[in-house]
C-alpha cells in the first residue's frame, strides 16, 4: 500500500470546506483594498532563493537539477517569486502595485503540527509606496483578513527593524555575532542570548541594556532609551506616525515590539508578526513589513512591503478556538424509484443544474430507502423522490431532510419551490 511522504498531509472534503470558506473570505477582503490577484510558478531557479537567503537555505528546502542540468527549487515562500515577477514584467506598469496570491510552498523542515513540509501561504505585496498611511493600511489588511474569518484571539505586534539595527551597532554587536544572535532574539531565548554574548565578551552592563531593550512595549520607553544611547530618532518617528494611522483603519488592539527579527539581509524598517495564542509554541499566523529585494533582482529600487500569512496554521487556530465552519450542503438529491423514471430524474437534475441549484442523482437503482440513508449521509437539504404513479400524474415529492417534512409538487413548479 503507498503512503503519502512525511511532511504532506490529504486534504478531505470536510477539511476542504473549511479551507475553502477562508480562502474566499481572504480574496473577498484582499479586493476591498483593492489588490489584485496574481500567480507564480511553483518551481524557480535555485539562485532566485539563494540570492535572497543566502547559500544555506540549499539545505532547507527542496533544490533539484532538471533534465537540462539547471538548478532549480520548489519555492520556499511567495515573497521572492512575486518580486522576480514584477522585475520581469511588470516595472513600468503605474504604482502603487497591489498583488495578492495563494500558493503552495515547500520545505524540508521537521513536521509538527502546524508546520509540514508542503504548505499553503496567502499573502500581498505593496510595491511603489511606504508612506505610514500606507504601511499602516497594509496592517490592517492583514488584521482585516483574519478578523473577517472569526478569528478571535489574536496578537498584533508591530516594532521597527532600524531601531533595533541602530541598538546592536551602538553596543558593538557586528555582524557576524548578529547571525547567531538575531536567531535567538526572535525566540525569545534569553538565557542563551546572555550566554552567548558573554562567551563575546561583551560586557555585562551592555547585555543587560539590550536584553531591556528588546523588552520594552512602550513607544516613550523606547525613545527615552534611543535618547539614553545618543541614536537619531527619525526611525521612532516613522514608527509613532504609522501607529497613530492604525484606528483609523479600524485597529486598535495592538504591541509595540522590539523583539521581532525578520530577515535584516533585506526587511528595512516596520516590520509586523500576529500571534494566535491557541495554536501553542507555533502561534505565529502572520509576518510582514517593509523590505528591499527589487534591486538584488536587477530591477530599480522602489519601496516595497507586503504580509504573508500561513494558511494552514490559521485554520487550526480557527479549529482550536471552537470556531463554528459554515456546513457544505447539497441543495438536492433526485432519487428515481424505479428504472422507468430515470430518464426524467436526470432530465430534472440537468435543469436543477442549469438553475446554479446544486444537484446530485441516484444512479445506482438500490432501494428508497438507501437512497435516502445516503442523502442524509452527504447533508442534502432536499431529496426529490420520482416515483412512476406521481409522475404519471405530474407530480414528485420533495423531502425536507432536516425536518423530515414531506409533500407532492407538480413537476413544472418543484424547482420553484427548492429555491
Amino acid at each position: 500500500m503507498f503512503q503519502r511522504p512525511r511532511g504532506t498531509r490529504d486534504i478531505l472534503p470536510e477539511d476542504m470546506d473549511k479551507r475553502k470558506y477562508v480562502e474566499e473570505i481572504f480574496r473577498r477582503t484582499f479586493k476591498s483594498f483593492g489588490y489584485r490577484e496574481i500567480q507564480t510558478p511553483t518551481f524557480e531557479h535555485l539562485e532566485l532563493f539563494t540570492a535572497k537567503s543566502g547559500e544555506g537555505i540549499i539545505e532547507e528546502i527542496y533544490a533539484f537539477k532538471d533534465k537540462s542540468g539547471r538548478d532549480l527549487a520548489l519555492r520556499p515562500e511567495l515573497t521572492a517569486p512575486v518580486i522576480r515577477m514584477y522585475v520581469e514584467k511588470m516595472q513600468m506598469q503605474p504604482k502603487p502595485l497591489k498583488l495578492f496570491y495563494f500558493g503552495s510552498c515547500f520545505r524540508y523542515d521537521r513536521p509538527q503540527k502546524g508546520r509540514y513540509r508542503e504548505f499553503t501561504q496567502a499573502g500581498c505585496e505593496l510595491i511603489g509606496v511606504n508612506t505610514p498611511a500606507a504601511l499602516a493600511e497594509l496592517i490592517s489588511l492583514s488584521w482585516s483578513c483574519l478578523r473577517n474569518i472569526g478569528l478571535k484571539n489574536m496578537v498584533l505586534k508591530i516594532g521597527n527593524l532600524d531601531i533595533l539595527q541602530a541598538v546592536l551597532d551602538k553596543l558593538g554587536i557586528g555582524k557576524e555575532m548578529q547571525r547567531t544572535l538575531l536567531p535567538l532574539i526572535d525566540k525569545r531565548e534569553y538565557g542563551k542570548i546572555e550566554e552567548f554574548l558573554s562567551s563575546e565578551a561583551l560586557s555585562h552592563s551592555d547585555t543587560e541594556r539590550l536584553i531591556h531593550f528588546l523588552k520594552l512595549d512602550n513607544i516613550d520607553e523606547i525613545e527615552s532609551f534611543v535618547q539614553e544611547l545618543g541614536l537619531r530618532k527619525d526611525s521612532l518617528s516613522h514608527l509613532r506616525k504609522v501607529i497613530s494611522f492604525l484606528p483609523m483603519f479600524d485597529v486598535n488592539d495592538f504591541k509595540i515590539s522590539m523583539e521581532i527579527v525578520r530577515g535584516l539581509e533585506y526587511y528595512k524598517g516596520i516590520v509586523f508578526e500576529i500571534e494566535a495564542p491557541s495554536l501553542g509554541a507555533e502561534k505565529q499566523i502572520c509576518g510582514g513589513g517593509s523590505y528591499e529585494l527589487i534591486s538584488l533582482f536587477g530591477g530599480k529600487n522602489v519601496s516595497t512591503s507586503g504580509f504573508a500569512i500561513g494558511f494552514d496554521r490559521v485554520v487550526l487556530a480557527l479549529e482550536g478556538e471552537g470556531f463554528k465552519f459554515p456546513s457544505s450542503k447539497l441543495k438536492t438529491y433526485v432519487i428515481p424509484v424505479e428504472e422507468d423514471v430515470l430518464s426524467n430524474a436526470i432530465q430534472l437534475t440537468m435543469k436543477l443544474r442549469k438553475r446554479g441549484i446544486a444537484s446530485d442523482i441516484d444512479l445506482t437503482g438500490r432501494s428508497l430507502s438507501k437512497s435516502m440513508k445516503y442523502a442524509n449521509s452527504i447533508n442534502a437539504e432536499n431529496a426529490i423522490i420520482i416515483g412512476k404513479k406521481d409522475l404519471e400524474e405530474g407530480k414528485v415529492t420533495v423531502r425536507d431532510m432536516k425536518t423530515g417534512e414531506q409533500r407532492l409538487v407538480d413537476v413544472d413548479k418543484v424547482i420553484d419551490t427548492i429555491v
